[in-house]
């Protein structure tokens, strides 16, 4: 039975994240930041803890709450999306929450987490997108979205060097029927996170900072 956390597990992928690993016997410790998304973690029988990765005084409380823990898989979720494109200058607003949530969540739990992942010798994941890439970039829709993905790819394979002993690994989940996806996207939450679960069990050391779509295959460029 190994140990998983899953940072952002309220809902959509995180939630299926939770749901797929409690149904393989894995013992799953899950983050939401509010009281129904805490409900709907225990319901799947996982150890909730509240977490606003917005708040960085509520991450830094990450160390304390899984004191003593060995993590064999922890997972960043967490993420807000963006719509507008480079014709419309971001709001502070909307910067400042696409940037606090995809990226600086993600830097304030790295120091928390990945000690407890190197000592396990486990895989440290995060939830980024096809739309971080820099290279093949088709228009600038979603772009504080985009941004803020790339941001967070660079995070991972620059915190690799300090985590050894742990893989560090950013993973597309692909284009999902989330409440972010929409309706119209091709992949079932499901599918794409049986085919995550399938690709993380398959991290070796080659893959330390890897960049990768949600069935293992390397993005052409970054």
């Amino acid at each position: 039975m190994s140990t998983v956390l899953v940072i952002g597990a309220s809902r959509g992928i995180g939630l299926e994240l939770v749901r797929q690993y409690r149904e393989a016997g894995d013992r799953v410790i899950a983050t939401a930041r509010d009281d129904a998304g805490l409900q709907r973690l225990r319901a799947l029988d996982a150890h909730a803890l509240k977490v606003d990765v917005t708040d960085p005084a509520s991450v830094s409380g990450l160390a304390w709450q899984l004191d003593g823990e060995k993590l064999d898989v922890a997972l960043y979720v967490a993420g807000v999306y963006t719509t507008a494109g480079a014709t419309t200058p971001p709001t502070r607003e909307e910067f400042d929450r696409a940037l606090h949530t995809n990226v600086l969540g993600a830097m304030q739990a790295i120091p928390q987490v990945a000690p407890l992942v190197e000592a396990a010798g486990g895989k440290f994941v995060f939830v980024t997108s096809g739309m971080g890439r820099i290279g093949g970039v088709g228009s600038s829709f979603g772009w504080t979205y985009r941004v803020s993905k790339a941001a967070l790819n660079m995070a991972v394979v620059a915190a690799q060097h300090d985590y050894p002993q742990a893989i560090l690994a950013a993973l597309s989940p692909g284009w999902v029927r989330t409440d972010m996806g929409g309706p119209g996207a091709p992949l079932a939450v499901s599918d794409s996170v049986a085919a995550l679960r399938k690709t993380i069990a398959s991290l070796k050391a080659q893959h330390k900072g890897a960049f990768l779509d949600y069935d293992g295959r390397p993005f052409e460029s970054w």
